[in-house]
């Protein structure tokens, strides 16, 4: 077995195994994700072949996220996934640690440390119509996003929001200006459409911002949402429906979030 960091061919093949095994990643991901740390994305190779990724990526000197933990059917049980799972751990130094872990998984994820701050429920369904308020992000308006994003994470991942929230053809962020901006970001999928992250101060601005899903993007849409938030009752009212969930966990310090009181995350891969 060969541990070895993936290329951005590499990580375009495990975002395939993630489409396989149901996690509907977006169609531009990949370059954003390697963008947020190009060394935080491992590939165990036996034989030549790949049989197993993960990524830890490190947003800043106090935090990184784990995520990617795929290992292909045909490798299962043989101890290349966990060997895999200590090298990348080894790559957040002492940093806390944050997953979003499946329910199967969360035992697992225990035994190594990882303690369950929360759940996240992840929605479909279709935004409500009518004219909004939102504008499309701009260059310019960068850093009044990237400073709210910080604010409510809790940690600096600017790398991953410089690229997460450039538009591109299959990546919209929009946004409602203010002394904290409101804003969400929409990306395709293979299937539909998943919003993340997403940031409103009150209702009405949370309404204007579903509104602002590119209605030439066909499908449903997707959105993760953290419990506590109040997005779990306003999508639920407009008729989304629960199809999947992840416990939230981490292992080490939690960081001093400040989400508005509607929002979700940006991606359960990077957090």
């Amino acid at each position: 077995m060969i541990l070895r960091h993936m290329t951005l061919a590499d990580l375009e093949t495990v975002l395939d195994w993630a489409r396989e095994e149901g996690w509907n990643p977006g169609l531009e991901d990949a370059p954003a994700f390697l963008a947020a740390d190009p060394n935080g994305f491992f590939l165990a190779e036996v034989e030549g072949t790949p049989a197993a990724a993960i990524s830890v990526v490190n947003h800043d000197a106090a935090q990184a996220f784990l995520g990617l933990y795929i290992c292909r059917p045909a490798y299962r049980g043989q101890g290349y996934g966990f060997a895999l799972w200590q090298e990348a751990l080894r790559h957040a130094g002492t940093r806390s640690v944050g997953l979003d872990g499946v329910p199967d998984q969360q035992d697992n994820y225990a035994r190594s440390g990882f303690d369950p701050i929360g759940r996240t429920i992840r929605y479909r369904g279709h935004t409500p119509p009518g004219v909004t308020a939102a504008r499309t992000a701009t260059p310019m308006d960068q850093a009044a996003l990237i400073t709210a994003d910080r604010a409510a994470v809790g940690h600096d991942r600017r790398a991953f929001a410089q690229a997460w929230f450039r538009t591109s053809e299959a990546r919209r962020t929009v946004m409602i200006d203010g002394t904290t901006p409101s804003f969400a970001t929409f990306r395709k999928c293979h299937e539909g459409v998943k919003i993340g992250p997403f940031l409103a101060q009150d209702r009405a601005t949370a309404m204007d911002l579903l509104r602002a899903c590119p209605s030439d993007w066909p499908g449903p849409v997707f959105i993760d949402v953290p419990e506590g938030s109040g997005l779990q009752a306003l999508v639920a009212g407009l008729g989304f429906s629960p199809v999947f969930e992840t416990a939230r966990m981490l292992r080490g310090a939690v960081p001093k979030a400040a989400p508005p009181r509607f929002y979700a995350v940006a991606t359960l891969e990077l957090g």
